[in-house]
């Protein structure tokens, strides 16, 4: 059984992105909710061989606290970097943090991997302050 396990995750190479909002409506126990949540999945990832990469970025009315695809290879790494993020508050402008994935993280010199499906996933608490921009382009999935 593990062996099927392990020849999954080797199959399954991925460049994945997790978008934290911080905004003020979220709150601190709540971004800290959120932190162990993409900690936990983390731990199921297979980054220690390099088949998946991660990296993640924080949003409020700005870009927040960030580590690229290319920053941390291990598990314990990117554990690391999520336990260090810090919360501030301000606006939803999810707007501003897809363009930022798209036009800076997932670009080869911050470690996507062009022969690799990118995955985004975006955590937030409900609307963004600008949804006609956060809307273009993209599918939005709400659970």
């Amino acid at each position: 059984m593990l062996a099927d396990v392990a020849a999954a995750q080797t199959e399954c190479r991925r460049d994945i992105i997790f978008v934290l909002d911080e905004s003020g409506s979220v709150g601190s126990d709540n971004f800290d909710l959120m932190k162990s949540f993409v900690s936990e999945l983390v731990d199921g990832l297979d980054i220690d061989s390099g088949n998946t990469r991660v990296g993640l970025v924080t949003y409020s009315t700005g870009i927040g606290e960030k580590f690229q695809l290319n920053d941390h290879s291990t598990v314990d790494d990117v554990q690391s970097a999520i336990s260090s993020l810090s919360y501030s508050e301000g606006w939803t402008y999810t707007h501003e943090a897809l363009e930022y994935v798209r036009t800076t993280m997932l670009t080869t010199y911050n470690g996507d991997r062009s022969d690799v499906p990118n995955v985004v996933v975006v955590f937030t608490d409900g609307k963004s302050t600008n949804t006609d921009d956060t809307e273009v382009g993209i599918q939005v999935y709400q659970v």
